[in-house]
């Protein structure tokens, strides 16, 4: 069902960073981009109540504003970067235009862009280092149109999910972390009233620059209920949406930690993955190459697993990758 409401902004306008969120439930605003040479990637979400955060599920998920994060992620050849430190109410300053958490901060301006300004600890991990590094830099997305359109992902109207920007520009200049660099960038928002495992147990999303321009989003969830919700999407420029048909889902094989992913084709052998960005027990984030409605398209693609992460032991190993930290800073 496509609907107009609020939650992560004003459709036909821009995110509103000041939206409600209640009890139990939660708010993101998710960003990426790849450079032009393809070498190069970025992903941000900023979370109210935040979804993967084990703190948030032990205190009940009573006050998603105590439970805050910025996520940045970066992706560049041989050394990639990675940060989500959640934290307090006491960091958290939010208006219509703005959200600040700690050192990093959103806003959307009059001129319709975005401007992310983020001094963040980057975790390590395999690939990564095997020490702490710092990340800071700006990241500025400007959209070529904003979308005026809400869906539901589930069959209860319970989780929801606005295409901000389908298509836009995007400049990463960092300071710290990697080399800088512009591309081509996405902004949605997603937001709920319970957690993301209450409502599904799988997911496959992804999205793409057709050669026209146009960008084509693909959603595949399955929900707790049994049943199955689909997307396909074809969104012009101007933020103009065209609902097709959803290709066939064939497999991209398992990730490393047994993660089963799909991706939907023409034709079997039309998808692959080009370069995997996140492979973990619960989530995995890429890049594929796949033919839908008849075009090459190179997508960002993501799997998640709800089943997964409703596992306890998989919910404890969470603390390791997402520190909380306390105070203002």
């Amino acid at each position: 069902m496509a609907f107009r409401a609020t939650g992560g902004g004003e459709p036909g306008r821009g995110p509103r960073f000041d939206a409600p969120v209640p009890p139990g439930g939660y708010l993101w605003w998710y960003l990426d981009g790849v450079s032009d040479c393809g070498r190069h990637a970025v992903t941000v979400i900023a979370f109210v109540g935040s979804v993967f955060s084990t703190y948030y599920a032990w205190s009940g998920r009573q006050d998603p504003e105590n439970h805050v994060a910025i996520n940045v992620a970066l992706y560049s050849a041989g050394r990639p970067r990675w940060a989500m430190t959640e934290r307090g109410r006491a960091a958290l300053n939010r208006s219509g235009a703005s959200f600040h958490v700690g050192p990093s901060s959103l806003r959307w301006d009059d001129a319709g862009g975005l401007t992310l300004d983020f001094n963040e600890i980057a975790l390590p991990f395999p690939g990564a280092g095997w020490l702490p590094g710092r990340i800071r830099g700006m990241i500025r997305l400007v959209p070529r149109g904003v979308t005026g359109t809400v869906f539901d992902i589930d069959d209860r109207g319970a989780h929801r999910w606005w295409p901000i920007a389908p298509a836009a520009e995007i400049e990463v200049d960092l300071a710290q972390g990697g080399p800088s660099w512009r591309g081509h960038g996405y902004l949605d928002s997603n937001w709920g009233v319970e957690p993301l495992e209450t409502g599904f147990r799988r997911w496959d999303w992804a999205r793409g620059r057709l050669a026209d321009g146009r960008t084509a989003i693909l959603y595949d969830a399955s929900c707790r209920s049994g049943t199955r919700r689909e997307l396909a999407l074809c969104i012009g420029s101007d933020g103009t949406i065209e609902q097709r048909r959803l290709p066939k889902a064939w497999t991209l094989g398992r990730g490393t930690w047994g993660v089963e992913r799909f991706m939907h084709a023409d034709a079997q052998g039309d998808a692959r993955v080009v370069r995997a960005l996140e492979d973990g027990p619960f989530y995995t984030r890429a890049i594929v190459e796949s033919r839908i409605w008849g075009e090459p398209v190179t997508a960002m693609h993501e799997t998640f697993s709800g089943d997964r992460f409703a596992r306890p032991l998989v919910k404890a190993m969470l603390p390791f990758r997402m520190p909380r930290r306390s105070g203002r800073a």
